[in-house]
């Protein structure tokens, strides 16, 4: 299943060819707002649109006012809310939202455009993208993969950085696994498991969520044919060495910015011995190894341990680099 906001770039690049399109970014949001900056919606003048700027609340407004010829800009930015551009239209969460909104004819320009930003958004590279208010956008460049905020305002310049929401590889199926898979879809990440053995899909297969993509494949054989983006962990949550240790010593090979394996101290001062024997870890393997895994919050069940996994996980994407331990 695609990420919502790489569903509204192929949906703006599948109209832009057939007519004009409007793009929208969430910029700030002041208190409670049910969509975070960054966030995309694109829309069409005959009504149709995809994604959403506020989880319902202003949608119809909007698009009654580009059916009015309302936007013809090539970009500029509005309020929702609490002092927005229609304060009859109040947000149900007491917000409010500022809104780029970018205006985009059918030129194959345009569609270059989307194509490159849709390639940031799916993991293939991460862009810097600047425009300064009313005109287009001027400056779309490669650039590194950080945890930073997406979106920066300065006057009439805006400055995004845009890259592949943040991805959760499971490597291998287990109560933990479960729900580290539920809790990872709730914090907005993509997720990956990776599962080849038969007794194990055919007691958690049923479990899965939809939105959760599986791959009956095992994990290391994965990574080496698939690697992965920079936004990326990977968890190895098995308890069972031949998975959870070719599956770390595959990890170490790609960009992955939190690589962790569940087991306790003891066991994990094992894997360690195993890697150093048997894969020929470096010291820098192991700086990037998170085992045991997870904050250090008194974890006993598999839903805590979890919530421990991922919040070790949610810390580092954000740039907080002090480690814990968890289980």
């Amino acid at each position: 299943m695609q990420h919502l906001d790489n569903h509204v770039i192929s949906k703006a690049r599948e109209w832009l060819a057939q007519q004009p399109v409007w793009l929208c970014t969430v910029l700030t949001t002041y208190g409670s707002s049910p969509r975070a900056p960054g966030a995309l919606m694109v829309a069409t003048e005959d009504g149709r649109y995809c994604g959403s700027l506020s989880g319902g609340c202003v949608e119809e407004d909007f698009l009654q006012r580009i059916a009015a010829g309302d936007y013809q800009q090539a970009s500029q930015i509005v309020r929702y809310g609490d002092g927005g551009l229609t304060p009859n239209i109040a947000l149900p969460c007491g917000g409010s939202l500022d809104v780029l909104i970018e205006y985009l004819p059918a030129t194959q320009g345009n569609l270059e455009y989307l194509q490159r930003m849709g390639m940031a958004l799916t993991g293939h590279y991460a862009l810097d993208k600047s425009l300064t208010l009313p005109a287009a956008c001027d400056h779309l460049a490669l650039t590194e993969y950080h945890s930073a905020t997406q979106v920066m305002r300065d006057g009439d310049c805006v400055h995004l950085h845009l890259a592949a929401p943040p991805r959760l590889l499971i490597a291998g199926l287990s109560s933990v696994a479960l729900y580290c898979a539920d809790f990872a879809c709730a914090l907005g990440f993509d997720v990956v498991v990776c599962e080849c053995r038969e007794d194990v899909l055919e007691n958690f297969l049923p479990l899965l969520k939809a939105e959760i993509r599986l791959e009956k494949a095992f994990p290391a054989k994965y990574l080496e044919r698939e690697s992965c983006h920079a936004n990326t962990a990977i968890v190895a949550l098995t308890h069972d060495p031949r998975m959870d240790d070719l599956t770390l010593m595959e990890a170490v090979n790609t960009p992955a910015f939190y690589i962790g394996a569940m087991g306790s101290q003891r066991n994990s001062a094992r894997r360690r011995e195993r890697l150093q024997t048997i894969a020929d870890f470096s010291a820098d393997d192991f700086a990037r190894l998170h085992a045991p895994v997870g904050l250090s919050i008194g974890s006993k069940t598999p839903a805590e341990i979890a919530l421990a996994v991922m919040a070790d996980i949610v810390k580092h994407k954000n740039g907080l680099k002090t480690q814990g331990v968890a289980a």
